[in-house]
């Protein structure tokens, strides 16, 4: 689950980070009112989406007084804002943060991620901030340091003044930084976020250190107990099938192709989308339906597979484990029938009762092909949707 800058930034100033003094507006007039509110000549007017990039697009504009501040918010609320981080459609603007300029010397760049094969958190900083670290990892990977906290000992002040002097930061900086650095972890450990990161850091005209941005992801799973965080989420920048396919415990994925998948297995939903490339393919989706599949999954995944029109065909690879193949492919049928699918089906059940399962689908009398051999049903699909 990822936040807006304006609720991360929230987030920051409870944990002692210090970010630059603004207001949310969801109309231009709220705009305007932020911007006298400020009492500065200019304000930054910032589109609030999931994606980073606004800047190279429109979504964050320098403008001079209160009026300009409510012509650039009516610029950008109600329409929908396409990054290099976004598909096609874009996201839609539902409301700007409108901040206090900040007399920037230095950008800077840090983050802190949790990773899963050290099993400790990793802090990251570069000197190169404000640009896109993607780019720096590749071309200039020696301007990026990283230091792991180990949980079992926490964070230590001397990683953030490692990281702080690898930056060129002055003393005093450096203690700023390290508190900036303190409160990340916590947001990590104590928020169960995945992913923090600040791109630019700043440093000021002042010697100040300031997050200008703010960027925090957080663990689905571990949502339960992060109510607050819960209730930020804005489901309007999700996308409305994977949002649909969370509330019936459906990994749900829209992928460009014209192929839709429905596998239990994350691994083996993975190695179904690998095959389908390779043999001439393109999936429509990432689609796990998990190992105690039921008839009610079945059907909620048929309906979000069939919602996008672009879909020809369906693969259905299924490994029937903790469930039996034939209760399977009884469901695979009624969600057929109830949704009315018109486009071909190809099915290949393996495990318990396949024999069963595979009688089934054959006798069922609808556009359902079962096949056993992954490759041969991997080209079958592949063929239906070029027809």
């Amino acid at each position: 689950m990822n936040l807006h800058e304006y609720q991360a930034k929230e987030v920051f100033a409870r944990y002692g980070i210090p970010v630059p003094q603004g207001g949310l507006a969801t109309s231009p007039e709220q705009a305007r009112a932020v911007a006298k509110q400020l009492g500065t000549e200019k304000v930054v007017v910032k589109a609030q989406v999931h994606a980073g990039g606004r800047g190279k697009v429109g979504g964050v504009k320098l403008v001079s007084g209160a009026d300009a501040a409510e012509e650039a918010a009516k610029g950008m609320l109600g329409k929908m804002l396409v990054t290099k981080q976004t598909d096609a459609k874009g996201l839609p603007v539902n409301s700007v943060w409108v901040e206090k300029p900040s007399n920037i010397v230095r950008e800077l760049y840090v983050s802190a991620l949790v990773d899963r094969t050290s099993e400790c958190v990793i802090l990251m900083a570069s000197a190169a901030g404000g640009m896109d670290i993607e780019e720096v990892a590749e071309h200039t990977p020696e301007k990026i340091k990283t230091v792991t906290v180990n949980p079992a000992a926490g964070f230590q002040a001397y990683q953030a003044r490692e990281l702080g002097f690898f930056m060129d930061l002055t003393k005093d900086q450096v203690d700023q930084f390290t508190k900036i650095m303190a409160g990340v972890y916590k947001i990590v450990t104590e928020c169960d976020a995945s992913m923090v990161e600040i791109n630019p850091l700043i440093v000021t005209a002042e010697g100040n250190v300031f997050a200008l941005d703010a960027k925090l992801n957080f663990d689905d799973n571990a949502l339960f107990r992060q109510k607050s965080i819960a209730e930020m989420r804005d489901g309007s920048q999700e996308d409305e099938r994977e949002r649909a396919a969370a509330k019936f415990d459906l990994n749900y994925v829209t992928l460009e192709g014209d192929i839709g998948c429905m596998v239990n297995g994350a691994g083996l939903a993975m190695a179904t989308m690998d095959i389908v490339k390779l043999h001439g393919g393109q999936p429509a989706n990432f689609l796990d339906v998990g190992g105690g599949t039921t008839a009610e999954k079945v059907t909620e995944a048929f309906k979000l597979i069939t919602a996008s029109p672009e879909v020809k065909a369906i693969f259905i690879n299924i490994f029937g484990g903790i469930v039996r193949c034939d209760l399977i492919a009884e469901g695979i049928i009624a969600a057929v029938k109830q949704v009315g699918l018109k486009i071909p089906v190809i099915a290949r059940l393996q495990g318990t009762n396949m024999e069963k399962g595979q009688a089934l689908l054959r006798e069922s009398g609808l556009a359902i092909t079962p096949i056993s051999d992954l490759t041969e049903a991997a080209k079958a699909v592949v063929a239906a949707s070029k027809a």
